[in-house]
């Protein structure tokens, strides 16, 4: 495997007095030794998301002695992301996740150049933030972004560093169709539809789990900048924490991709939301009702005049965290064949965590009878932000 950095720009980047002291384990690896130290300060790598993911790639690569990071991410720390995103602190709660991360790394290693894009990566910004870089990392949790990623890479000729976690699951690939292998649109051509994969939110995930994923991906850019090894083109490795079983699968470049197959019909980047269904309902849900938490809290408070059946549709152990009063709970993977547990004539108001089971929940509903039914926007997570704090977040 030859590496991806241009030879030309080695020369630009000499090692310190002091970097042959930090890198000295490096050196001493013949695989690696001085060139292929150089070569990772004269590497410039894109990491979209400084989260579960993005903690330990921003990290390693860093104290690796990668010459320039750049890190795409607009949300701030939240307390439900120490347990995993180990770039921040419980001091960091509420600043912006970048100027967290900033700090870290600085601390981490002060040789590299970190730059910042405190935005979200759309198709507005994606090629000039991206244009830069050699390599681009996925670190993100949607799939908007992750066919975005994908598309940018492909079209721009650089590699694609793949990882997703899930509860005790994650799996780590390398799509670089200019490099021989598939692109991810080859593995998964369209999207699931919306709410019909669970979030890390909704599922939940091991808070190590992001760590061993995350180093995965560092790896691969790695090998990829200092040419060393076999990269994952053509393979996703699946890892199984709880057996703690990896399993390696080939994937195959689709001749009929629409991004890099023999006769392309994507040859620009479109609108990604859009196409995962990003805050577009079916036809069948646009107009479903709805009610907000103030309205929900009122109807509570009147609920022995107005009697109701307030219906949880998260998992049981989401409801263990949190629980609004009276809450009768049905998951809703489990609410098609446990309808004849509600009445048909009663009022029925659905809540999830944030709204997206809710309204799936509430389409089913109104299609089997159940005409007097609605369901809370912005769940129970709402309810903590503007009716009762006390009331956990996760």
């Amino acid at each position: 495997m030859n590496s991806i950095i241009d030879p030309a720009r080695l020369e630009e980047c000499q090692l310190t007095p002091q970097e042959y002291q930090r890198y000295a384990r490096h050196l001493s690896i013949p695989e690696v030794g001085e060139e292929g130290q150089r070569r990772l300060k004269a590497a410039a790598v894109l990491c979209i998301g400084a989260g579960g993911l993005g903690s330990p790639i921003a990290m390693y690569l860093a104290a690796a002695g990668v010459g320039r990071l750049g890190l795409v991410d607009n949300d701030v720390v939240d307390f439900s992301n120490l347990q995993r995103q180990i770039l921040h602190g419980t001091a960091d709660v509420d600043r912006p996740k970048l100027d967290s991360a900033l700090d870290t790394l600085r601390d981490i290693n002060p040789e590299v150049t970190v730059d910042t894009y405190q935005e979200r990566f759309t198709s507005d910004n994606a090629r000039q933030i991206a244009e830069p870089y050699d390599i681009i990392i996925d670190g993100t949790d949607n799939f908007a972004t992750r066919y975005l990623s994908n598309d940018l890479a492909v079209l721009t000729g650089k590699p694609n560093v793949y990882g997703s976690i899930f509860r005790f699951e994650g799996q780590c690939s390398v799509f670089a169709p200019h490099l021989g292998g598939p692109c991810y649109r080859c593995m998964f051509p369209e999207p699931p539809e919306p709410g019909m994969v669970p979030s890390c939110a909704e599922g939940g995930v091991l808070g190590v789990l992001p760590g061993v994923v995350g180093n995965m991906q560092a790896i691969e850019a790695i090998k990829l900048i200092i040419g060393i090894g076999t990269p994952l083109l053509g393979r996703l490795i699946h890892f199984d924490a709880l057996n703690f079983r990896f399993r390696d699968f080939k994937l195959r470049r689709d001749p009929e991709c629409p991004v890099c197959g023999t006769h392309p019909s994507i040859t620009e980047l479109i609108d990604y939301d859009e196409f995962c269904g990003v805050g577009r309902g079916n036809a069948s849900t646009d107009q479903l009702p709805e009610i907000d938490v103030h309205e929900l809290k009122n109807r509570i408070e009147q609920r022995q005049q107005r009697p109701f059946v307030l219906l949880d549709v998260r998992e049981a152990n989401e409801q263990k965290i949190c629980c609004l009063p009276d809450a009768v709970l049905i998951p809703l993977g489990e609410l098609a064949h446990r309808l004849d547990e509600l009445d048909r004539d009663s009022e029925i108001i659905i809540h999830c965590k944030a709204g997206g089971r809710s309204a799936k929940a509430l389409d089913l509903l109104i299609s089997s009878g159940f005409e007097n039914s609605s369901h809370v926007q912005g769940g129970i997570d709402a309810w903590s932000k503007h009716i009762d704090p006390q009331v956990p977040r996760y």
